[in-house]
């Protein structure tokens, strides 16, 4: 089929909203999967057969971000060097096998094994999808990125909503088919219509190979400065999405509320992805990663001041706004500073560094919950980690590097 149009090298108009389309789905499917352990988990830890502990499932938990880590660290490279489609099949089927492999595992030894192979594919669609939209994207902000990852947080949603129906009628491994079964057509679908992209003529792949372009002709400054900005953005995602709730009741909230300002947290990640899209395609993606990590500062440590009735959920809401979408646009950042022949590299390896700080997210808020400063200072504390995020990517280079 025909690849791309012209001499940019790029995919025509309806060629992109069709990349677009199918990207989006393998990124739902990969929010269904990361999303479907902490699903499960319960009835895990009720099987007499399985005998899983806490601590046990999260070995297994980690072990899986571990592959996630592993997997976007080494996508990148290949993608780079075998191309885009290639990449993106091969990962979708990798992690959809293993997922599905895992509704047959006898044991908390096998499931974890199955969850780090399953993690090696699923670290890798996200840089891959992102590297593809942005080249079939005419847009230089991040709208692309943006759209695109709204994705995951319709997977996530899609998890926990079939778990609600699905478990108690079919158990816990039917989660598992479930999560498989639409690679059955999102595979075909893929091979048949994602164009191959070209990423570097030959003489490009000649001059410097995926992974030195990170650290040659000035991009070690800006690889640096964007692995510190993902680590940061990452653990404020993970560290407030696994401890708000118990950080909230020790201000004193009900638990009943303070889930509730869990939920209003991620409405407030899905409303910032939309927002932050819209307004680094008018004002530019790096104008706008450092207003939005002042902002998430600034509504972090405000969350420090209790606030009567419906004022803290808005408080938690505009947070939400700003700490989740501002890692996505510095994916929309990485994309649009390299050239074509490390894109992909340079997104994988921003994403798997940041998974360190996934990682560390929530072993923060905990040490802090342990050592009862979860209150006020676990808010203090994220604020800070968003003022480093903010501090690291003004390091990167504000031209384009030779």
């Amino acid at each position: 089929m025909t690849t791309a149009s012209g001499q940019s090298g790029r995919a025509p108009e309806t060629s992109a909203r069709g990349v677009a389309a199918l990207c989006w789905s393998a990124v739902a499917l990969e929010g269904y999967d990361l999303v479907v352990l902490g699903v499960v988990l319960p009835k895990l830890l009720r099987d007499p057969s399985w005998q899983l502990t806490p601590a046990t499932a999260s070995v297994i938990s980690s072990v899986g971000l571990v592959g996630v880590m592993i997997g976007a660290l080494c996508v990148g490279p290949l993608t780079d060097r075998f191309g885009r489609r290639k990449l993106m099949i091969t990962t979708v089927a990798l992690f959809s096998a293993l997922t599905l492999a895992c509704a047959f595992a006898d044991g908390p030894l096998l499931f974890g094994i199955l969850r780090f192979l399953a993690g090696l594919g699923l670290g890798g669609v996200l840089p891959v999808a992102i590297a593809m939209v942005n080249e079939a994207s005419e847009a230089k902000g991040g709208s692309a990125t943006t759209t695109l990852m709204t994705g995951y947080h319709v997977g996530a949603v899609a998890t926990a909503l079939l778990g609600i129906l699905v478990i108690p009628a079919l158990t816990w491994r039917a989660m598992f088919v479930i999560g498989a079964l639409p690679a059955l057509v999102l595979l075909p679908l893929l091979a048949r219509h994602l164009p191959e992209s070209l990423p570097a003529t030959a003489e490009e792949k000649a001059a410097r190979s995926p992974v030195a372009t990170l650290f040659q002709g000035g991009y070690l400054r800006s690889s640096l400065a964007f692995w510190v900005t993902s680590f940061m953005g990452l653990l404020l995602v993970y560290g407030l999405n696994t401890w708000l709730p118990e950080i909230m009741r020790a201000a004193g909230y009900e638990l009943g509320a303070a889930l509730a300002l869990l939920l209003t947290l991620n409405v407030g990640a899905v409303l910032g992805l939309l927002l932050a899209g819209r307004v680094s395609d008018r004002i530019g993606v790096r104008t706008c990663i450092l207003i939005w990590f002042t902002a998430a500062a600034v509504f972090l440590a405000l969350l420090s001041v209790r606030l009567p009735g419906f004022g803290v959920y808005v408080s938690v809401l505009l947070a939400g706004v700003f700490v989740f979408s501002t890692q996505v646009l510095v994916y929309a950042y990485v994309s649009h500073h390299y050239p074509a022949v490390g894109r992909a590299t340079a997104l994988g390896a921003s994403s798997g560094v940041g998974r360190l700080g996934a990682i560390c997210g929530p072993l923060v808020g905990g040490a802090l919950l342990s050592a009862g400063l979860a209150y006020p200072w676990g808010f203090y504390a994220f604020a800070a980690v968003a003022v480093i995020g903010l501090v690291s990517v003004t390091f990167v280079s504000n031209r384009q590097p030779a």
